[in-house]
């Protein structure tokens, strides 16, 4: 089970405002290339600030807007004949990016330390290496979890929510990352798997 699985009820709320961006010409790279740029931008900012707790109010707020910011580059994309090799490629790269900008902050935050969130941000881009091998080697693009782009944002905007009303975070939550670091092993091979499940009798 994952956050993703909700993603058509998602779409379907936004598809009104999908129609009204594609009527004043805005474009699925447009979306695509405006959302990482925001994103590494408030990462930077965060970063440089992280000792200004209440600054976090950000992350769960942007990481909900990227989330249906996601969901609009795709939808035009799909549905108004905007599908692209380049928007292939932006889509895949500015998702890693993004995540990378966005997890930074947090190894300036106690209790956690740099090991912990550049392993995260190692193994979260290597979920979504492994998911678009599941397209190259397999059949589909895979996006199988437990802590899947969806699930992982979810997680990062709840610890932003938290720090902002705890400046002090509890120590066990340095525990949790490493629970963190595993599932994100676990997505890896369950990606792996899954893909090559689909072409298992060819």
């Amino acid at each position: 089970m994952s956050i993703y699985d909700l993603k058509p009820k998602f779409q379907n709320l936004l598809r009104p405002l999908v129609i009204k961006l594609e009527q004043r010409g805005v474009t699925a790279n447009q979306v695509t290339l405006t959302a990482c740029a925001i994103s590494v931008i408030l990462g930077l900012i965060l970063t440089a600030f992280s000792g200004y707790h209440w600054l976090f109010i950000l992350i769960p707020i942007w990481l909900f807007v990227r989330m249906a910011l996601n969901a609009i580059d795709g939808m035009l994309a799909r549905e108004f004949n905007q599908k692209s090799r380049l928007g292939g490629y932006l889509n895949e790269i500015t998702d890693v990016v993004s995540d990378a900008a966005l997890y930074l902050p947090f190894a300036f935050v106690h209790p956690f330390d740099t090991l912990q969130i550049g392993l995260i941000i190692w193994l979260s881009a290597l979920t979504e290496f492994c998911g678009v091998l599941g397209q190259v080697q397999g059949k589909t693009r895979r996006y199988d979890g437990p802590l899947g782009k969806s699930d992982r944002a979810f997680l990062f905007g709840v610890l932003g929510l938290v720090y902002v009303f705890v400046p002090t975070l509890p120590d066990f939550l340095y525990w949790l990352l490493w629970i963190v670091i595993i599932l994100l092993i676990v997505t890896c091979v369950k990606r792996v798997k899954s893909g090559l499940a689909e072409v298992g009798n060819e």
